[in-house]
């Protein structure tokens, strides 16, 4: 099926924070003010709650011009998106976390990507902003155990197969062709899992013929990096759940599809970090050296054996 073609300069655009504690409170409203902020104005804010009341009631008192919802679906991530999206009314439909900060030429980045009639979906930057000191044993290699942009990346404009969850956006017509996010994926609350946006991009652009997924280095936001996400163990279970998610994805859509961006990933973007790092010498190379090793055999071990888990499960049904 082709893209839906409208007119660049008219396209609308929605954009959707899903919260789910008031332990972001703070975040939460920058996240919205950031979006008032934008040099292109957003047409439709909405947040949605995940299935926490006091939440919703705060952020319907605190929030006039935002269009505040109860998830309607299974608690967790995708299930809150899913909620959104079904409420949304824009032609463009943007996802900001709730522990991010749009920059203020966001929205106008994203609308100069969708000139192309054939892009049905669009990433941008995410920067880190630590919230503790960074870890000199943490590795740009790694930034995606944070939620970030990392080594690898395009740097201009450039198709990739899909987006960082923390900073995107699709046409709604990608929703209405391929249906939602998959509730059997995506966080629940501070559990690490993810890779749903994978699973979504990789069978949306299946169902639109020619159609493109492009990294859009000008959509910058800055995601917040909290103190419990610097520590060597947050780091180990982040890798170990990207592991499990992957293997999921690909039982969901073929290894082929699932691991293309992970093969050139692992066969070149981190044996050039590991040789960069180790010739950088010190403490801090050779400690981010080591990082890449490990979390390269933590997440790897993780798939392997889930794939295998459910090659067993399979066979025993």
């Amino acid at each position: 099926m082709s893209v839906e073609r409208s007119t660049p300069a008219g396209l609308t655009f929605t954009a959707i924070i899903c919260a789910y504690t008031l332990e972001r409170w703070d975040d939460i409203s920058a996240a919205v003010a950031s979006l008032r902020a934008q040099t292109s104005p957003v047409d439709e804010i909405l947040l949605v709650s995940d299935h926490n009341d006091e939440l919703l009631a705060r952020a319907t008192a605190a929030f006039p011009d935002v269009r505040c919802l109860q998830n309607t679906g299974p608690q967790g991530l995708s299930g809150a998106r899913n909620t959104g999206v079904a409420a949304a009314t824009g032609d463009i439909v943007a996802f900001l976390d709730d522990d991010a900060a749009a920059e203020p030429g966001w929205v106008a980045a994203q609308r100069d990507a969708y000139q192309d009639e054939q892009v049905l979906g669009v990433g941008g930057t995410v920067l880190p902003a630590w919230k503790a000191p960074r870890p000199d044993w943490f590795p740009d290699e790694f930034l995606w155990v944070v939620g970030c942009s990392y080594a690898g990346l395009p740097t201009t404009r450039a198709e990739i197969r899909n987006p960082i969850g923390a900073n995107m956006s699709f046409r709604r017509s990608a929703f209405s062709i391929a249906g939602g996010f998959d509730p059997m994926m995506g966080r629940l609350g501070k559990d690490a899992a993810g890779c749903e946006e994978t699973e979504f991009a990789i069978r949306a652009r299946g169902a639109f013929d020619g159609s493109r997924i492009v990294m859009e280095p000008d959509a910058v936001c800055r995601h917040n990096v909290s103190p419990d996400r610097v520590t060597r163990a947050y780091f180990r279970r982040r890798c170990q759940a990207e592991g499990r998610s992957k293997a999921l994805v690909s039982q969901l859509t073929g290894s082929d599809t699932a691991l293309s961006s992970e093969r050139t990933y692992v066969s070149r973007t981190l044996p050039l970090g590991i040789l960069r790092h180790l010739r950088s010498g010190g403490r801090a190379g050779i400690g981010q050296a080591w990082a890449i090793v490990e979390g390269t055999a933590l997440t790897a071990s993780s798939y392997l054996l889930a794939r295998l888990r459910a090659r067993k499960a399979s066979a025993g049904a």
